[in-house]
């Protein structure tokens, strides 16, 4: 052998034999020897690297072979990453054969780690075989505190009594002038405190999204019972933030578009940090320094409910602790959310009677009214809650994701649901429905909730938005709120405005006006947002 690669090909042979012995270790007792010199007798020197390979001590430890080949390198050493390889003991070389065939191999390329040829062990020893993992007993995730803001209130209880007496959040726009455009109401955040949540800096740089995500969030801390005490007893590796949006902060870039019309100079430097969906999420992190998975999700109207979810997942996997998830929006302004949804006509034009706007199910609904506002969830380990006290307030027991492209063999999110969750479809007796009073929306939902749930006795099915209007990618948490509101109460707040409910509609199902006493077993909550993207999920009281 003169050079690499007459060595290359004879090697490689000899690696690809070895690894298929290695796989094939139970078959056969033996591996196949390695390739001989080209004189000699080419039996006697195969059995002596047998002999030789049958003493090696099964606990050499790993050689991993990078040296290369010349022209058959790069194809060698993939093939040595793939296998099992050892470190030769010296029996192995004690083969004369052997021997003699590896020293010009030796000399041309000595082995990285050892100084000496590398062989491939005959069997895999104990310590590489694959090992089943134990069975582990799924974490269990909980809801230990709540936070919102939302156009009937930024506490819990306030805002979820106002939902139960039926009180309308929905108002002519006072932010600014839209006589111009054919719809001028909205569910609009007429004021709020930042005192003792936000810094006044920060308060005046940030939008509204980001600064109502933050305030949500502190508060779902405080209410969940995490003071600045109990804060340093967390282990903040494995405290998250999973708080998404569905449009960011487009008044900050849209404000940023304004001032380069006049010069560059102009631009605010943090318009691009506080316009990105991500930033509300992580903001909140820094602030509180948690060190667990910190990132957002925006998947249109129904982020709130994939934000959810994936923070429990992480809890679920032993990721984290300790959740703050949700959803946070605040699009009133002329370019993005009342503009634009003008434009696609999507938006109701009850402008005399704002109150009366938002009518799901109606067959008087003419498009949903737009919202602000954000919520927030303090999901917990099971245990981890108890360990520190914590006041349960429902158990998050699963959910699902789908794309619209329904065919015959694709379920739908809430029949997904249940089964990731081991619920019962009879179990299910709330649904908070997506619902956003408009004409085609309403009506297939209904469908669907009907052909899954329609035989469930004492089924009671409502709409948040009917009071708060659409709250856009902060729907989905701020309706996940007032679905644990209901479990912790017993009373499902009314739809209002239902007074002509469209045909063909079993409204034996739909709450009515007044609020409802209901000893809910399982609440479901869906949310669906431009794009096809579909979610639900499920609560139920703790046990």
């Amino acid at each position: 052998m003169t050079g690499s690669g007459s060595l290359s090909s004879p090697l490689c042979t000899w690696i690809v034999a070895a690894c298929m012995s290695v796989t094939c270790a139970k078959e056969s007792k033996y591996a196949l020897s390695p390739p001989s010199s080209t004189t000699g007798n080419r039996s006697r020197r195969r059995k002596a690297a047998a002999a030789a390979a049958l003493k090696c001590n099964s606990n050499n430890k790993y050689n991993n072979y990078s040296s290369g080949m010349g022209g058959g390198g790069p194809s060698l050493q993939g093939l040595v990453s793939s296998c099992l390889a050892f470190e030769p003991c010296s029996h192995y070389y004690a083969s004369n054969g052997l021997l003699r065939s590896n020293r010009k191999l030796r000399r041309l390329h000595p082995p990285a780690l050892s100084g000496q040829a590398m062989a491939v062990a005959v069997q895999p020893t104990k310590e590489v075989e694959t090992k089943k993992k134990p069975h582990t007993k799924q974490k269990r995730v909980v809801v230990t505190g709540l936070g919102v803001v939302s156009p009937l209130g930024h506490e819990p209880d306030v805002f979820y009594n106002n939902l139960l007496e039926g009180v309308s959040g929905v108002s002519q726009i006072e932010a600014f002038d839209c006589a111009q455009f054919s719809t001028r109401i909205a569910g609009e955040i007429k004021s709020i405190s930042t005192d003792g949540w936000v810094s006044p800096k920060l308060a005046k740089r940030m939008d509204k999204f980001m600064l109502y995500m933050l305030i949500a969030g502190k508060k779902a801390l405080a209410d969940g019972g995490i003071t600045e005490d109990m804060m340093d007893e967390l282990n903040k590796a494995k405290c998250g933030v999973l708080i998404g949006s569905a449009m960011g902060g487009m008044k900050v870039f849209n404000d940023a578009i304004e001032a380069l019309r006049i010069s560059y100079k102009k631009v605010n430097p943090f318009c691009v940090p506080f316009a990105t969906t991500n930033m509300g999420s992580a903001m909140l992190a820094m602030d509180l320094g948690w060190m667990g998975p910190n990132y957002s999700i925006s998947t249109a109207c129904a982020t709130g409910n994939f934000c959810i979810l994936n923070a429990a997942n992480h809890i679920i996997r032993g990721e984290a602790d300790v959740m703050l998830c949700g959803g946070s929006d605040s699009a009133i302004i002329p370019i993005g959310g009342l503009g634009g949804f003008v434009a696609c006509r999507a938006l109701s034009q009850r402008n005399d009677d704002p109150t009366r706007a938002s009518r799901p199910w109606d067959m008087n609904r003419d498009g949903f009214v737009m919202g602000e506002g954000a919520g927030v969830l303090l999901l917990e380990e099971l245990e981890h809650a108890k360990k520190r006290g914590a006041n349960i307030y429902a158990e998050f027991l699963g959910g699902s994701f789908t794309c619209d492209a329904y065919h015959m063999t694709e379920p739908r999110p809430d029949e997904k649901a249940l089964a990731q969750s081991g619920v019962s479809k009879e179990d299910v007796n709330y649904i908070n429905a997506h619902a956003t009073s408009t004409p085609a929306g309403d009506l297939k939902e209904y469908n669907a909730l009907m052909h899954c749930f329609g035989r469930n006795s004492g089924l009671r099915v409502n709409s948040t938005k009917s009071m708060i209007g659409h709250l856009l990618g902060a729907s989905g948490a701020v309706e996940a709120i007032a679905a644990v509101q209901a479990i912790r109460t017993g009373w499902v707040h009314p739809n209002i405005n239902l007074e002509n409910p469209e045909q063909g509609m079993d409204t034996s199902v739909l709450v009515g006006p007044k609020k409802e006493r209901l000893d809910i077993k399982a609440a479901l909550s869906n949310s669906f947002g431009f794009g096809g993207h579909n979610s639900s999920i499920i609560f139920a009281p703790f046990k």
